[in-house]
């Protein structure tokens, strides 16, 4: 069985990687959520969001993380090139908006100790435009979105413009749509459906 150390800073995305883990058989021996927290010896690979890491100290972080354990970099539209982590000492890295199956994939591929060409996959271009479920309107993914990245019903609502009671109502119809009983459940499915692409806050 792999075990994995992890730093996510944010709680609803870890409750997400935690699920889809636990389903492939995957073990979180540590979960931590600042990299001033000392990692688990016991890990197979240390799985960092680069979110979480310090901005002045990133790559150095990453360094003294690849001495003793592989490292995968779950990467986001703010972090930076790709080959700057790897050659930090990342052995690989991958999209946090990726399919589940392709993180496993990649976590698979740092433990064989054969990187691949990392999983970096930016924001979709026009050629590729990003294809929504086709069971949620365009305001109801970008509520998920926001839900998946740990915003509050009152957060997500100053940022879309609109009323907490209107993102309720998403709320609902989103987990009638998609047979969501929770937060957890919602965020679940934002991983496995790819719906974490960030959307343009416009009314569907």
């Amino acid at each position: 069985m792999l075990r994995v150390d992890v730093l996510v800073s944010c709680p609803v995305y870890l409750v997400g990687l935690y699920q889809v883990l636990h389903n492939t058989g995957i073990a979180i021996v540590s979960v931590r959520t600042t990299p001033t927290e000392e990692p688990s010896w016991l890990a197979d690979i240390a799985i960092l969001d680069a979110d979480a890491l310090p901005p002045t100290d990133t790559l150095h972080t990453i360094t003294r993380t690849a001495r003793t354990t592989p490292v995968l970099i779950l990467l986001s539209d703010w972090s930076l090139p790709t080959h700057q982590y790897l050659q930090a000492g990342a052995t690989n890295a991958i999209n946090k908006r990726e399919t589940a199956d392709n993180l496993i994939n990649a976590i698979r591929t740092v433990t064989t100790g054969n990187p691949t060409t990392p999983h970096t996959h930016t924001t979709p271009t026009p050629q590729q435009p990003h294809q929504p479920n086709p069971n949620l309107s365009e305001r109801e993914e970008q509520v998920l979105h926001h839900i998946s990245h740990g915003l509050t019903h009152g957060q997500i609502a100053t940022r879309l413009g609109i009323s907490p009671h209107t993102v309720d109502t998403y709320v609902k119809r989103i987990r009638a749509k998609l047979g969501a009983g929770n937060k957890a459940e919602l965020t679940r499915a934002a991983l496995l459906s790819r719906l974490t692409t960030p959307t343009t806050d416009k009314v569907a």
